[in-house]
């Protein structure tokens, strides 16, 4: 009996062993099926940017900062914010303060992604200083007209101002393409657009390319300057047509996934769609506006007053704070952490010129090492500054705030004084 108990002891051993490493095989094959596919493709099943979170940031003199914070978005009734702050490429500080989503009780975190509005516009300039690079694209390249790069025949023959042939890449890059606000913001009105073209849906990208070329310009292309978000859609689209992939897809496999930031996804227009992680957002008021779409419904401007995702390189991204704050760290020349770009670009990105404030993709530069973009929409505002000492502050918010644009110095003047009161109180240390 005894034998037979250990020979059927021995046997069972051996198939639960057998059963295990089947188990095993099966579950690491199922892990290499669920790896992303397509322009989201990772190396790895698990990124800092999923790892991150408010307690890396929790020591001492946190709960004063916390507190500061908490009185500035008390006054300016902002439901969440994340900040990100950097030293020499180094991640030392990133925590999210209030609510990403108020009503379900969800918490900012440090890796919660939010609408970076206009800071896109630095994303897209580097992806055009990538072309330039590799010789596919060149800053004086004109872009509309038949010897332009977009010079589909439907592009060219709506062209009312032969001025318009003359536009460079560089003028995009700059605002100084000719084009103007007379008749609204192409990327923000498409439901008068609607309206007045007798449209039966809402307007593509090509069909308000075909609409403002029947426009005349302002100004003579490079003669001026007035800021343009359908320039920097336009610009795009160029780096769709020269790099035959779509704006997304080239920005996320030639400029974001190579320097490790795989937390950027493109905007969407509505809370239902909206991605993991993504924050719910918050107009600086509850006044309720037309579709963008012109299908007469009155929405929350937050969700549906703009086609947000058609903005593409003008203001269609959504990141967290820290993901920008590493963006920047590929972009910013210090050498510390390796750059996206050669230094020749970077120093044409960021060249300083006393009555150009404006530079390609950054709203400014002083010439002295400090560099700043700002974004905003009526659902969020985002502020970039890199100081001249190598330490970047990013802020990211879920709420929009009706003072607008100008809102950005209240945000500069925040980060002046949280810098100066917690700089040096932060560990040294990388989170990235």
């Amino acid at each position: 009996m005894k034998r037979r108990n250990i020979k059927y002891t021995t046997i069972s051993i051996i198939s639960l062993c057998i059963v295990s490493f089947v188990i095993m095989i099966i579950s690491m094959i199922q892990k290499g099926d669920n790896t992303e596919t397509g322009h989201y493709k990772k190396k790895a099943a698990v990124l800092w940017s999923d790892t991150i979170s408010n307690k890396a940031s929790d020591f001492m003199a946190d709960k004063e900062l916390e507190a500061d914070i908490n009185r500035f978005m008390g006054k300016w009734d902002i439901k969440g914010m994340s900040i990100a702050v950097s030293r020499n490429d180094s991640l030392l500080f990133a925590k999210g303060f209030g609510f990403a989503d108020r009503e379900k009780g969800i918490p900012m975190e440090a890796n919660s992604i939010m609408r970076i509005a206009s800071v896109s516009k630095l994303i897209t300039a580097t992806a055009i200083m990538k072309l330039v690079e590799t010789g596919k694209l060149n800053l004086k390249s004109r872009v509309l007209g038949a010897q332009g790069i977009l010079n589909d025949r439907g592009f060219t023959e709506a062209i009312r101002d032969e001025r318009i042939k003359d536009i460079t890449v560089e003028d995009l890059l700059l605002h100084k393409g000719g084009f103007t606000l007379g008749a609204g913001d192409p990327m923000f009105n498409t439901a008068e657009i609607i309206k007045a073209k007798h449209l039966d849906r809402a307007p593509t990208n090509d069909d308000l390319i075909k609409i403002v070329m029947g426009r005349r310009l302002g100004f003579h292309p490079g003669a001026g300057r007035r800021y343009s978000n359908f320039g920097y859609m336009l610009l795009s689209r160029v780096i769709e047509k020269v790099s035959g992939m779509s704006y997304w897809e080239y920005v996320q496999q030639n400029i974001l996934h190579p320097i490790g930031c795989y937390g950027f996804r493109p905007a969407t227009n509505y809370y239902d769609l909206r991605h993991p992680r993504e924050v719910k957002y918050y107009s600086p008021d509850s006044e309720l506006v037309e579709e963008f779409n012109g299908s007469g419904k009155m929405v929350d401007r937050c969700y549906g007053g703009a086609n947000i995702n058609a903005l593409m390189g003008a203001g269609g991204w959504v990141a967290s704070a820290a993901d920008l704050n590493r963006f920047v760290a590929s972009i910013d020349g210090t050498g510390v952490r390796k750059d996206i770009l050669r230094i020749s670009s970077i120093d044409l990105m960021t060249a300083f010129d006393k009555g150009e404030k404006m530079c390609f993709g950054w709203t400014e530069t002083d010439g002295k090492g400090k560099m700043s973009r700002s974004g905003t929409l009526s659902s969020a505002h985002a502020l970039v500054v890199k100081f001249a000492d190598n330490e970047c502050w990013v802020i990211t918010m879920n709420s929009g705030v009706w003072t607008g644009f100008h809102f950005t110095r209240e945000l500069e003047r925040l980060i002046d004084r949280l810098r100066l009161k917690y700089s040096d109180q932060f560990p040294a240390r990388d989170l990235f």
